[in-house]
């Protein structure tokens, strides 16, 4: 298994070079094809002294705006990206987490920085890692470069992590240490068992991991701690185990992943 197609997005209101140069390096790494996508859309309603209007010549300059920067975005990929990399460049006038829904259709990966509060302008991960059916890789701060050369795969028997570990085999088929990992506060028995049967899965794909069971409850911020100590430079993780509201209202591993911008992470549904 490989990555041969990896989509990755620029948000409008940061600088593009940063995950540009990432994503070319992956591209070279696995052979890929690489999609460069940018996406904004302008907000429906305006704000006046007077409250929320319609106002059809403003929302015209928002647009215009936005398919200036949408230019300058598609240059600065096309700049970077050398000719030996296989690639193409997308764009649209949509919100960013709908459009990369869209063009998720034909990737093996989606490759973003960290999402922000504007929907129109930039990506929510969380509905983007719910709704894409594919992998997204969220990239710390403004890193260049994803070595991947210790990755920690966060386990827990379920449908998510299951996914995210089969959806990460091409960065562990390449990294020097995998490490597995689980959080349990009660009798470890079967959740060494668990970790067995996934060391045993990575092996036949020739992958060897070592196992760890991390004492107490699942906490995002200790599953971050552990890959630090560790000297990770990726965490695997399948995402919302729980309901999404229920992650959200109450915290959850997943909003803890989606909020640490201090690792690169693989999240998949």
């Amino acid at each position: 298994m490989s990555y041969k197609t990896i989509v990755v997005n620029l948000a409008v209101d940061a600088n593009p070079a940063p995950i540009v140069k990432l994503a070319t390096e992956l591209a070279q790494r696995f052979d890929a094809h690489l999609v460069g996508f940018a996406a904004a859309d302008v907000p429906p309603l305006v704000s006046t002294g007077e409250g929320l209007v319609y106002e059809g010549e403003v929302m015209q300059i928002a647009r215009t705006e936005i398919e200036k920067r949408l230019a300058e975005l598609r240059d600065i990929f096309e700049n970077i990206v050398p000719n030996s990399i296989s690639s193409e460049w997308t764009q649209y006038i949509c919100g960013p987490t709908r459009a990369l829904g869209i063009a998720a259709r034909s990737a093996d990966l989606i490759v973003t920085a960290d999402g922000g509060e504007d929907v129109f302008r930039a990506v929510d991960i969380g509905s983007l890692v719910l709704g894409a059916g594919r992998p997204v890789l969220v990239t710390s701060g403004n890193a260049e470069h994803l070595l991947a050369k210790t990755v920690l795969v966060a386990w827990k028997d379920s449908r998510e992590a299951r996914r995210a570990l089969s959806d990460s085999l091409p960065f562990l088929a390449k990294a020097n240490e995998v490490v597995v990992a689980t959080m349990e506060t009660g009798p470890t028995g079967d959740v060494r068992n668990s970790l067995a049967d996934v060391a045993v899965f990575l092996e036949q794909h020739g992958i060897t991991a070592r196992t760890e069971v991390i004492a107490g409850d699942a906490d995002g911020d200790r599953l971050v701690a552990f890959a630090r100590s560790i000297h990770a430079d990726l965490i695997v993780s399948g995402a919302y185990g729980h309901s999404r509201l229920s992650e959200w209202a109450f915290g959850g591993v997943t909003r803890s992943l989606i909020d640490e911008s201090g690792i690169n992470r693989l999240l998949s549904n």
